[in-house]
């Protein structure tokens, strides 16, 4: 879809140095270019050259008439997702991405129709259809080339609907649809740790948190007046690089001034995280933060050890004894890369069950909901392996006795912080009792613990 008014203003903003657009198959044909989709194999000093080596989903693409930047691209699932970000300025020099508003609005739009595609790539004929009512979206969701609701699958496909503007003024632009029935509001506080471990003095282990709370607010009325509240126990570490919704009205700017970069001080914000919004028809997340928890939630020593044609290890794992004993499920996976399958093992556990994957390249140590009292389980055991083979797994990174150990694991009703929502605070001005219903969860993600006998990968290092 194209928007004249959009690239006039991009015509008249850019100045001297505006390439226009060119046609869909001139633009198509060189973008499969820059996307090295068409001829891949083949060196292009434009396009392959060691200067244009990009990490990210922004592209400069060579046009008849110059370099077109910057143009949002990705590839996924056999679909290419592209749009042309309109720059309020100057090209020349070039302006550093985070000062391009339309950035994060084209790549918030893109997102919302491959979330809205990626439902149907299964199913050839409904994802047919739904690319023959993109167009009709499109029309609400970005009307004249600013994205007012990039949540493509909350609009409505129907032409009719389109025509039907909201009747009430006061109606904001994201709440697409007008909910009917007993108010009801769903938040979710959902907290991912990530962790590297070493067990080595000389390098230091490192663990981040990153939270999201998720909210479902079925509430009628055009504009309804949401406030809810989070909530930390006594001498808990602070939230920070909290990002919010844009249907927050309002927060204290000492709020979203609380980061990370800099170490924790007497002036650091500390509450109350007070967010008043008017929600979307659809769930959302309201906020994002993190926070810099004193320990992680599992500690773990892994050590692996070559002798002759055989492999000891030893694994160690420990729960912290502020963390919540109980498990959805907690399980650690032990991959042996650049080998053969494995052809022998003797073990022992301490806890739990160890299984061995159908491939045979992998130990799946199953621990289940529950750590013993002790809080402590240990695995020991020999491995021998047979001739490698294609289908076993190879790493670049993982060569010799370099290897680790992944956990993964998920506790209901608990966070790290120990953030949690006040039922009672939450409040709605609808007529009405609402029912409020409110959860919590901690989840592991790149959840690493190296082996303590072999150098730890420079990649994983802190700067």
């Amino acid at each position: 879809r194209r928007y004249p008014t959009v690239e006039l203003r991009a015509e008249t903003f850019n100045g001297p140095t505006h390439v226009p657009v060119p046609s869909d198959s001139a633009f198509l044909q060189a973008l499969l270019l820059e996307l090295r989709l068409l001829h891949q194999h083949v060196f292009l000093e434009q396009r392959d050259t060691c200067t244009r080596i990009s990490h990210s989903c922004v592209h400069s693409v060579p046009t008849a008439a110059g370099e077109l930047w910057p143009v949002l691209a990705f590839h996924q699932s056999g679909l290419i997702y592209a749009c042309v970000p309109l720059v309020e300025g100057p090209l020349e020099p070039r302006p550093p991405l985070l000062t391009i508003c339309g950035l994060s609005q084209g790549l918030a739009l893109l997102l919302g129709i491959m979330d809205y595609v990626s439902a149907s790539r299964k199913n050839e004929a409904e994802l047919s259809a739904k690319m023959g009512q993109l167009r009709n979206l499109l029309l609400q969701a970005c009307p004249l080339g600013t994205p007012l609701n990039t949540n493509i699958r909350s609009l409505s496909g129907s032409f009719e609907d389109i025509q039907e503007m909201p009747a009430d003024k006061d109606q904001p632009a994201w709440r697409s649809s007008s909910y009917k029935g007993k108010p009801q509001v769903n938040v979710c506080i959902t907290e991912k740790v990530k962790c590297m471990q070493y067990g080595q003095r000389d390098v230091v282990d490192t663990w981040q948190v990153y939270g999201a709370v998720n909210c479902k607010c079925d509430i009628e009325g055009s504009a309804p007046n949401v406030t809810l509240s989070l909530a930390l126990p006594t001498n808990a570490p602070p939230l920070q690089d909290i990002v919010v919704h844009h249907c927050v009205v309002s927060v204290d700017p000492a709020m979203l001034m609380s980061t990370s970069a800099e170490p924790l001080h007497d002036s650091v914000y500390n509450g109350p995280y007070k967010f008043p919004f008017i929600p979307p028809s659809d769930s959302f997340d309201l906020c994002l933060y993190t926070s810099q928890v004193p320990v992680p939630p599992i500690l773990g020593c892994y050590q692996l050890v070559e002798e002759g044609s055989q492999i000891k290890i030893t694994v160690n794992l420990k729960l912290h004894e502020s963390i919540k004993n109980s498990f959805e499920y907690c399980e650690a996976r032990i991959p042996f890369f650049n080998r053969g399958p494995i052809a022998q093992l003797e073990y022992k556990v301490s806890y739990g069950q160890l299984d061995l994957s159908r491939e045979k390249s992998l130990l799946l140590w199953v621990i289940g909901q529950k750590f013993p009292k002790s809080l402590e389980v240990s695995l020991t055991g020999t491995v021998s392996f047979g001739t490698a083979g294609k289908e076993h797994p190879t790493d670049y990174v993982c060569t010799g006795n370099t290897a680790y150990v992944k956990l993964y694991f998920r506790i209901p009703d608990f966070t790290l912080t120990g953030c949690y929502v006040d039922q009672h605070s939450v409040q709605i001005f609808v007529p009405g009792k609402p029912k409020i219903t409110a959860s919590r969860e901690l989840i592991s993600s790149d959840y690493y613990i190296w082996n303590s006998k072999a150098p730890a990968p420079m990649v994983y290092k802190p700067l």
